[in-house]
Order: structure tokens, then sequence, then C-alpha cells
């Protein structure tokens, strides 16, 4: 039994890591205000990190692959406002989910394709289509809010498990599964890290690194429409500058719950809790009477910290390995020709 902790605790570190920083965040400001570990605002918690989290998973697929997506928030935005257009006007509410879906995975393709056949550097390529996509959000929706989305809409994202549980908890949580599957239970999850990991070694094993760097933008592109779609369930309306600024933070939870910035390492459950982890400390911030411009002064200086701790423990290893002769596996499974 011990082994097997010992090995769970190996494996997990970075998990565990933030697991343990999410608790201890929510001790200090319980400390600090008797209104903070209440179950009110546990939940609340919860829900604001949920469209954090959707952002967050995505993003970590693509910073897997040794990139990045900065178009993540107008992304948002666009599947946010389209969607109130059809839902207003009366469309299907599954049509328009699937079409907001849609919309997510064609913006993930055109992204990858910057990327992949334009060779452009991936925080070019998507600095360039979060200004675009921005402007697409605005034109869409006229430069004003949308409104009267349909209650059937609101109603599958916003309908309460359980005392403040939603169902858009839920489908995070779903989602969060799926890619945790993807990446460690298929050939895809394999190459994805293999080429965040060494993307000319994976190349030269023969892998089409091309193809699978574009799956890794669609995984990011429907994150991002899944937070746009909760996001409009929530407030009602389709606000056309939803998302400004979401991918710093959505960043900051991959980081924080393990994300190597460099590509390579990372996981959908150590994400989840670094978003968990942002929500508590902004509402901690909050609760606490702070003021709020804090927040971005925090967010810079964990995403510096948790850069600067890869950086650490990248040296660390690397002394391992000259003085024992190891050779670093990043993976835990090496890549394999597609042929």
């Amino acid at each position: 039994m011990k082994q097997i902790i010992s090995n769970f605790a190996k494996k997990n570190s970075r998990e565990l890591t933030t697991a343990i920083a999410l608790l201890l965040v929510i001790m200090v400001f319980s400390l600090m205000s008797p209104r903070y570990f209440v179950y009110d605002n546990l939940v609340d918690i919860v829900q604001q990190g949920v469209v954090n989290a959707f952002l967050a998973m995505g993003i970590t697929v693509a910073i897997l692959t040794a990139g990045i997506d900065l178009s993540i928030g107008s992304t948002m935005a666009v599947v946010l406002v389209t969607c109130a257009e059809l839902s207003a006007n009366g469309v299907n509410v599954f049509v328009t989910i699937l079409v907001g879906l849609l919309v997510g995975t064609v913006i993930g393709i055109i992204n990858g394709f910057l990327i992949t056949k334009m060779k452009l550097q991936p925080f070019i390529a998507t600095l360039g289509m979060m200004e675009a996509l921005r402007g697409v959000a605005y034109v869409i929706s006229g430069g004003s809010p949308v409104l009267n989305v349909s209650t059937e809409f609101r109603t599958i994202f916003q309908f309460q498990v359980f005392r403040g549980v939603r169902m858009g908890m839920v489908y995070m949580l779903l989602l969060a599964i799926i890619y945790e599957i993807i990446l460690r239970r298929t050939r895809t999850g394999v190459y994805i890290y293999a080429i965040g990991s060494n993307e000319e070694a994976t190349k030269l094993s023969g892998i089409n690194i091309n193809k699978y760097k574009m799956i890794a933008y669609i995984l990011c592109g429907i994150g991002a429409a899944l937070a746009g779609m909760v996001t409009m369930a929530r407030l009602g309306t389709g606000e056309p500058s939803a998302g400004q600024g979401y991918e710093t933070m959505a960043i900051a939870a991959a980081a924080i719950g393990g994300t190597s910035l460099a590509g390579g390492k990372g996981s959908m459950a150590g994400t989840v809790l670094g978003a968990f982890t942002l929500s508590a400390l902004k509402i901690g911030l909050i609760v606490i009477g702070m003021d709020t411009f804090y927040q971005y002064i925090a967010i810079g200086l964990i995403i510096l910290l948790a850069t600067y701790i890869e950086n650490i423990q990248a040296f660390v290893v690397g002394i391992f390995h000259k003085l024992f002769g190891k050779r670093s596996i990043t993976t835990g499974q090496p890549p394999v020709s597609e042929s």
C-alpha cells in the first residue's frame, strides 16, 4: 500500500501540489474572514472557475505541443454572440449548441492552418486571430449586446443539480475526463506530448506533427466554444466584449496546475485545480475587501513563479541525469511511427 501511495504521489506530484495550494488559499482566507468558508461562497468559487477551466483545458492542449493560443477569449466571444443571435431568433437549442461547437472547431482549424501550413509562430498567429475574431464578434452583434436568449438554452447550462451546483460544472468535469482520456489513453495524446517534448525527434519518428498540432488547436477551440456558451447561459445575453483578457487567466491556470509552458508536460486535473485556485484567490481578495486590481499583479507573479519552478525542476533533473546516467522520459511513452 505504501508503495502504491508513493508511486501515485511521484506520478501526480504537480497535481497534488496544486491541490495543497488550493487548500492553503481556502484556509488562509477562511482565517481572515468568517464569510469565506461557507457553502454558498465555496460553490461560488467553483461557479466562477468553470469558464476559466473550459478555456484553460483548451489552452493546455495547445501548450502541450509547445504552442499557445491567445485567441481563446475572442473565440469565446464569437461563439457567444453567434449562439445568442441564433437563440434570439428561435433556432432550435441543440442546433444552436452544435453551431457553437462547429464555430469553435473551425477557428481551431484556422489557427492550426496558420501555424502548420503558413509556418507562423503560434504567438503571432493567434495574436492576429485574437484581434480579427474580436472584430468579427462586434460585426455579428452590431456592436451591441444580443438580448432575448431563450430560456431553453439557459436551462441546459444553468439547470441546478444541487444547491448551486449547475450543469455547466458537470459539463466542465465531463470535458476534463474526455480530454484526459484523449491525452493519456490514445495515440493522439501520446503524439501531442511527444511533439511538445521534442518536435524534431517526433518528426523523424515518422509522425505527422502537423496533423496532431491541428487536433490540439481544434480541442482548444472547442474548450473556448463551451466557455462562451456557458457564459451566455449565465448572463442571458451575448456580449461581444466578453472574454477580454481571459487568455491570461487560462495560461495562469494551466501554469499553476503544472503545465510546462515549454510544452510536453501537463494534465487536465492539474489545470482544473489551477483554475479553481485562481478563483479561490480572486474571491478571497474580494471577501477581505482588497482592491480587485491586485488580482492582475497576483496573476502575473503566479505565471512567473510557475515558470520559474519549471526551470528549477528542469535544472535539477538535468544534474541528476548527468550524475546517474539516466535518460529523460517526459511523456512516459516513446513516439511510435504511424506507418
